[in-house]
């Protein structure tokens, strides 16, 4: 290999092949090895869950709390996702916003 000339320098010394701006500090990564996750398709996908899971309770705590509807479907959640295991108390939607993958793996 040619030896880089100056301005190929400069430009490289801006660029980080090892870190990119989309897998957010090798999160990936890390999660897949440590549960032992056999594609990068399920990572995608529990993130996937994540996302909307944390999308429907924005949506449910825009509601009015004394509302029949939004205490009929917080329940709801509530139970599927300790029934799951995915959160350990069935208390609040606070537990619900903070969902990561590593919670679903587990």
């Amino acid at each position: 290999m040619r030896k880089l000339k100056f301005h190929e320098k400069k430009l490289l010394k801006k660029v980080n092949f090892l870190e990119y701006k989309r897998e957010n500090g090798h999160q990936e990564a890390l999660v897949t090895r440590r549960y032992h996750l056999v594609q990068r398709d399920d990572y995608k996908k529990y993130s996937s869950i994540c996302s909307m899971v944390q999308k429907l309770v924005h949506t449910l705590k825009q509601i009015d709390p004394r509302d029949p509807y939004r205490i009929e479907m917080t329940d709801a959640l509530l139970e599927k996702l300790y029934n799951m295991g995915v959160i350990t108390t069935k208390k609040s939607l606070a537990r619900c916003e903070k969902l990561s993958v590593s919670s679903f793996c587990r």
